[in-house]
């Protein structure tokens, strides 16, 4: 089933400032909240929903992203690793927007307002080749992230007596005021180390290698960055892990030029094959194909392979492959190849004859952007 757009699942325009898009999330999640929607699916969907429109309308470079490509740019691991966003995620990045509504009592937390911790989100850097970029691919990485250490158990912390809050009573102008804050010492998890083995850090957690397989959709750009969930950092105790942000790098072809979704390829032919007329082998992020060059074919001539170029990260089709034909004048000739070309300067086939459909360089130029 195909995603809704984020913009109307929130009723806001493209154009809505940071303000709107919080009031109308807050809105949407007060309307579809499970604590006034119990036993509801068809709430809690809507809820986790609008989670989502607004995790990636909330953050700037996300929301570019999304203006650019849609929901492209966030599959196959690119947004919320294909999965959406669960309670436990939504409750603990959003749980401040509801200002105290519903008492606080948001089903992501424990039943004493316990909160899920959630470890560190990792960041890496993967090189891909034009040919990767082009056919999408999966690669398999080798991350080193914090686990919790085997033989690590937590018990009650017992200064919130495992409610994750503590409470506050102040004298103000307007009477004894109760207010509730996270505990400082569990920091809100309820939970505190009781023992843990000599290799682990404060939290319980330490450093072990994992390969991660993550599946890198066709199209993507340079920069582009995509998301595995609950591939960073675990959490102590009853928390979520982080995730895992995988930021693409393109690796430079030595004969291909890309533009967006189109690529750009420099074909050098020699004189006597521009004259006679030839056929070359080219390469293409597909594999090699051979076309036809024409006879009395001009220098700067622009031969367009339809479909050759790289899927677009939106779906819409491929760009094109557009090869630039280059004549190539010999530097240095023989006596005789000399003589030849003399007695060829004022012969009438040699002289320049351009035809309409001889067209310039910048119409050239403005054809390729058309």
């Amino acid at each position: 089933m195909a995603k809704r757009d984020y913009y109307e699942i929130l009723g806001i325009s493209k154009g809505a400032s940071d303000s709107e898009i919080k009031k109308a999330y807050r809105k949407k999640a007060i309307q579809f909240h499970p604590d006034k929607n119990p036993d509801d699916k068809d709430a809690e969907a809507k809820f986790k929903e609008a989670a989502e429109a607004y995790e990636v309308l909330s953050n700037a470079d996300k929301k570019a992203r999304y203006d650019q490509f849609g929901h492209q740019a966030f599959e196959n691991g690119g947004g919320f690793g294909g999965g959406g966003m669960n309670m436990d995620d939504i409750f603990s990045q959003f749980g401040d927007i509801f200002g105290g509504g519903f008492g606080g009592g948001f089903s992501g937390f424990g039943g004493g307002g316990q909160r899920r911790v959630k470890g560190s989100n990792l960041r890496i850097r993967v090189k891909l080749t034009l040919e990767e970029i082009a056919n999408g691919v999966e690669k398999k990485i080798k991350v080193k992230r914090k686990v919790q250490a085997p033989g690590t158990t937590y018990k009650t912390c017992s200064t919130c007596n495992g409610s994750g809050q503590v409470t506050r009573i102040a004298n103000t102008i307007l009477g004894r005021m109760q207010t509730s804050a996270p505990c400082n010492v569990c920091g809100g998890a309820g939970q505190t180390i009781d023992i843990k083995p000599a290799d682990a850090d404060a939290q319980g957690l330490k450093i072990a290698e994992e390969t991660v397989s993550i599946k890198i959709p066709a199209g993507v750009v340079d920069g582009m960055q995509l998301k595995v969930s609950s591939k960073g950092n675990e959490a102590p105790g009853n928390g979520i892990s982080g995730d895992l942000l995988v930021a693409i790098e393109e690796i430079e072809h030595d004969k291909l030029q890309r533009e967006g979704d189109n690529l750009h390829y420099d074909l050098y032919v020699s004189y006597p094959d521009a004259v006679l007329g030839t056929s070359k082998e080219i390469d293409t992020v597909t594999g090699k194909v051979r076309i036809k060059v024409e006879a009395g074919v001009q220098s700067g001539k622009i031969l367009r392979l339809r479909g050759k170029g790289i899927p677009s990260i939106n779906g819409y089709g491929k760009g094109d492959l557009l090869v630039h034909v280059n004549v190539w004048t010999p530097k240095t000739l023989s006596k005789q190849q000399k003589e030849f070309f003399e007695t060829m300067r004022d012969d009438e086939h040699f002289s320049p004859k351009p035809e309409s459909s001889d067209k310039s360089f910048f119409e050239k130029v403005k054809d390729m952007f058309s």
